[in-house]
């Protein structure tokens, strides 16, 4: 078994990583899948310019050409962002038939913190996980997201769940699976577009140090499974509430009636929600991917100073 032999690390991050400097991983899906063109390149591209900012190495991560690639060049890129959906979403179960087939895949948060974990690179900044869907008591429709939280030694920082999703019953699957949830400054989990839920997060930390702290504690005990910081949406560009329940709902009811379901359910929840709030979400989603990068890179700054002493 030598699953790094499908693994190809850019010399940026190899040495970055050698070198004992931060790294953080980011996904693909939002640039195949997430906004058009040229909007999501130069969106990759403003992310990535965030973490080095803030001191450290961003390391986007795709499958490109049947290699699992964590550190992409612009022009891999450009590629994934010209291609857009063509390009396949990728989760755990579509690894081995894309690696064999030599295609590309965009790589979802399963993904992402998969690939990121053979690397090396521990702290992973993206928009919201995916969770439990609504009405998964009958269609079992739950994110792959949760269980690789369970299972692999990376910490997510995201603007919590998808508010399409039932949150109250994502925040129990990840209790159940053991995986603890930190609020960033707050003690409600984020409802991603929104900076409340209703919802209470297990802990509250309030600073990049403190989280870093938190999961260096955690990997020096041993304890499977990785932690979700849950960072909310700058207040500025926080969305009515009414406005965005009003939005999902209407978008729930249209893709129930049009019979959609599956891996196909989120795309067409987050793009009727874009159309019913003229765009404003996408906006929205853009700064709170902001948001999130700068945090991740403060926390991975402090991650490799606390492996230092």
């Amino acid at each position: 078994m030598n699953p790094k032999k499908y693994l190809e690390v850019s010399k940026e991050v190899a040495e970055a990583l050698a070198e004992n400097r931060p790294v953080v991983a980011l996904e693909s899906t939002i640039i195949s899948h997430g906004m058009p063109y040229p909007q999501n390149v130069e969106t990759a591209c403003k992310v990535e310019n965030i973490i080095r900012e803030a001191g450290a190495v961003p390391a986007t991560i795709a499958i490109i050409s049947g290699k699992l690639k964590a550190g992409l060049s612009k022009e891999e890129i450009e590629h994934l962002g010209k291609c857009g959906s063509d390009v396949p979403k990728a989760s755990r179960r579509d690894i081995p038939v894309l690696l064999a087939k030599g295609s590309d895949g965009a790589t979802t948060v399963t993904t992402t913190m998969m690939i990121a974990s053979m690397a090396g690179i521990r702290i992973f900044a993206t928009g919201g996980i995916g969770g439990v869907h609504r009405g998964a008591e009958t269609t079992m429709d739950i994110s792959a997201d949760l269980e690789e939280l369970a299972m692999t030694p990376v910490m997510v920082v995201c603007a919590g769940a998808k508010s399409i999703l039932d949150l109250g019953l994502t925040l129990e699957y990840l209790e159940t699976k053991g995986v603890p949830v930190i609020g960033y400054q707050t003690e409600e989990l984020p409802a991603f577009y929104t900076r409340k839920s209703g919802f209470k997060v297990d802990y509250r930390l309030d600073t990049p140090e403190e989280l870093a702290k938190t999961f260096h504690v955690k990997e020096e005990l041993g304890l499977k499974g990785g932690m979700l910081v849950a960072n909310p949406i700058p207040e500025e560009y926080s969305m009515d509430p009414a406005t965005i329940h009003g939005a999902i709902e209407q978008a729930l009811s249209e893709c129930k009636a049009s019979g959609i379901h599956g891996k196909e359910t989120t795309p067409f929840l987050l793009a009727k929600v874009k159309e019913l709030t003229g765009g404003d979400s996408l906006d929205s989603n853009i700064q709170l991917v902001f948001n999130n990068a700068r945090l991740a890179a403060k926390t991975a700054v402090s991650l490799c100073e606390l492996k230092k002493q």
